[in-house]
């Protein structure tokens, strides 16, 4: 990897260039995600991260120019996700076209179109999408542990945001967040693949290099959680006759060194066929599935293991 900081502004980009592949991924990373919530505005981030598709003032909607639409016609794959601390946004495209994705993603950094209009449209589906989750058993069992297991921490709120929080949310504050966030100062820029290394930054200093920094410091967190002190329980019911269990345990922040370990276990545990929740479980017929997931995270989070029973265990 070679690393760059765009001084003028703070945009750190990293860049990893492999002559031999013919398509290269174009992504910017934002240092906000549902760690930097709170109650009545849970959910922004996603709803945001939606928002961003809707186009600015260079390339509408109206026009068919917007994001979605020029990269569906060089036949690029792009999506984003929202997670506790982050939120990015990506394109896989012919190498060729990744001056124009670098130009899209710097527009819409600060000249997103935030209106009711966009903002009405968009909210069908995000609605949708909360609704599909909580008629999943499993991801309304781990969205409640969560909330179990943090009662201080942001980490408490779903990332997807509670509903009323969602049925809540305004043009203005999605306002707020877009402009307390949405800064090269809070953004990484990661480039990969067969593109020119020379034209990729010469964009970069074209396209971000007019962007100030933020007029603002960067919100942080200074929120701790308190030290639990004994084990908590959480059960969530729904129609079936089929059961899980999912357990959780504390870890320590990404960096911590412990992590390196953590991850080797969860290899030994969660292996399939092999490893050794498969052995005890799956091969004797206790569970249909078994799996393990770290939430290695910003400040500490979880270690979920869990299991699918069968219908008699």
């Amino acid at each position: 990897f070679e690393e760059y900081l765009l001084k003028k502004n703070g945009l750190k980009i990293l860049l990893y260039k492999n002559s031999s592949m013919p398509v290269s991924t174009v992504m910017i990373t934002y240092n906000v995600g549902s760690r930097n919530e709170h109650k009545g505005v849970t959910g922004a981030t996603h709803i945001l991260e939606h928002m961003m598709f809707k186009g600015t003032e260079k390339f509408s909607v109206e026009k068919e120019m917007d994001y979605s639409n020029q990269m569906e016609r060089i036949g690029a794959r792009s999506n984003a996700t929202t997670s506790y601390d982050r939120t990015n946004y990506y394109a896989t495209l012919a190498s060729e076209h990744v001056p124009m994705a670098i130009e899209l993603e710097a527009d819409r950094m600060r000249n997103l179109q935030i209106n009711e209009n966009s903002l009405a449209s968009e909210m069908v589906v995000v609605k949708n999408e909360y609704e599909r989750r909580e008629n999943n058993p499993y991801a309304t069992l781990q969205k409640q542990i969560f909330s179990t297991a943090f009662t201080n921490h942001p980490y408490h709120h779903p990332i997807i945001g509670w509903k009323e929080d969602i049925e809540s949310i305004t043009v203005d504050k999605l306002k707020i967040f877009y402009d307390q966030f949405y800064w090269p100062n809070n953004a990484v820029l990661s480039i990969i693949g067969g593109f020119d290394k020379k034209e990729a930054l010469s964009a970069i200093e074209t396209y971000f290099g007019s962007i100030s920094k933020s007029p603002k410091k960067i919100p942080t967190l200074s929120i701790e959680e308190p030290i639990q002190k004994e084990s908590r329980m959480v059960k969530v019911y729904r129609s079936g006759k089929v059961g899980a269990v999912l357990i959780a345990y504390k870890t320590p922040v990404g960096t911590h060194p412990d992590w390196a370990p953590l991850l080797l276990l969860t290899e030994i545990m969660g292996a399939d066929k092999i490893g050794r929740l498969y052995k005890s479980l799956e091969d004797k017929g206790l569970a249909s599935a078994s799996y393990i997931f770290p939430r290695q995270l910003k400040d500490p989070g979880l270690l979920i293991t869990g299991a699918t029973l069968t219908a008699n265990t």
